[in-house]
């Protein structure tokens, strides 16, 4: 399924379900107030406010976590794109004879990088672009060791180039690894039921009014729901409509400057 859809209509069961036990909630505090009018709301605020407090403190944490989240990957592309323009730079150190060969094959690599993410929200061919270009990184790596070593490189062409490869490496795994990292399951799981229990006794503490109040009913749930969107979207880039695809331009210039 699409993850769009499938975030969306999770955000729409939520604010059904929540609208439910609204519902449910003013009836129940309804029928208590028939039978003990003066007692119906004894306690209840103190609990609700430690629900609620509880609920927005989650949403907070939720939602700044994810925006970190999403900052960092932005920032990784930048750190990408300026490992390989450093790495693709410092090939001047090697024989004329030698850069060709290397430089198309970096060439295809960053063709590789950018077609994991273009891919996307089609795993099965991200990870299939993925394995294609750490196949090339290998080929980069044993082509520029030899090329190092040969006659016609600067002496000091081993120590300037390999680190700046080996940081062009190292910093895929870090951006695989940043797209994987998000808060475990029971975060979302707690949100979407505090979120359910604060419906409840909304509606409970709602039940004073003889005619139910629809525009405050359905500004929470929306309020909430939408919330939660939000956060499942930024949680997920690429996946959703919540995008990092402009910074991937910064990797789409340094492709074409390769030419």
């Amino acid at each position: 399924m699409n993850y769009a859809l499938y975030a969306a209509l999770l955000s729409l069961g939520l604010f059904v379900g929540m609208l439910i036990l609204l519902e449910i909630g003013r009836r129940i505090e309804s029928r208590r107030m028939r039978k003990d009018a003066e007692g119906a709301h004894a306690g209840v605020g103190a609990i609700e406010g430690a629900v609620f407090g509880l609920l927005g403190l989650l949403i907070a944490f939720t939602f700044s976590g994810a925006a970190s989240r999403f900052d960092t990957r932005r920032q990784l592309i930048v750190e990408e794109t300026n490992a390989i323009g450093t790495a693709y730079l410092r090939l001047d150190l090697l024989a004329p004879d030698a850069q060709p060969a290397l430089r198309e094959t970096f060439r295809r690599y960053v063709d590789a990088r950018l077609e994991v993410y273009r891919k996307l929200p089609d795993i099965a061919a991200a990870k299939e672009q993925l394995a294609k270009a750490t196949k090339l990184q290998g080929e980069i790596w044993r082509q520029a060791v030899a090329a190092s070593r040969a006659p016609g490189a600067l002496p000091a062409a081993p120590q300037i180039l390999l680190p700046a490869l080996n940081a062009m490496i190292d910093i895929t795994t870090t951006r695989t690894m940043a797209a994987q990292m998000h808060p475990p399951p029971v975060i979302f799981a707690l949100l979407f039921g505090l979120a359910l229990v604060a419906s409840l006794l909304a509606g409970y503490g709602m039940a004073g009014s003889k005619a139910r109040s629809w525009l405050h009913m359905l500004g929470f749930a929306v309020v909430i729901a939408v919330s939660v969107y939000v956060i499942l979207d930024i949680e997920f880039p690429r996946l959703g409509f919540i995008q990092v695809q402009a910074f991937d331009q910064a990797l789409v210039e340094l492709r074409e400057s390769m030419q």
